[in-house]
């Protein structure tokens, strides 16, 4: 039950679901966007790593250019 609320909150927090919108969704329904979800977080995950890698290895060749 806790992570059914759980997964609610992040749901409408952080995604624009509605309560309404959640609890109307067949279970199977429920469970391909979270699926969708949680697949499109990653991806975003992984995309700010590759970008604050990219920044870094910026910032050391402009200290090192300095040196």
């Amino acid at each position: 039950m806790s992570n059914h609320l759980n997964t609610n909150f992040q749901l409408i927090q952080h995604h624009g679901y509605s309560l309404w919108e959640l609890e109307g969704m067949m279970p199977w329904e429920r469970l391909i966007y979270c699926h969708l979800v949680t697949e499109h977080v990653k991806k975003e995950n992984e995309r700010i790593k590759k970008e604050q890698a990219e920044m870094r290895a910026a910032s050391s060749k402009a200290r090192a250019r300095r040196k």
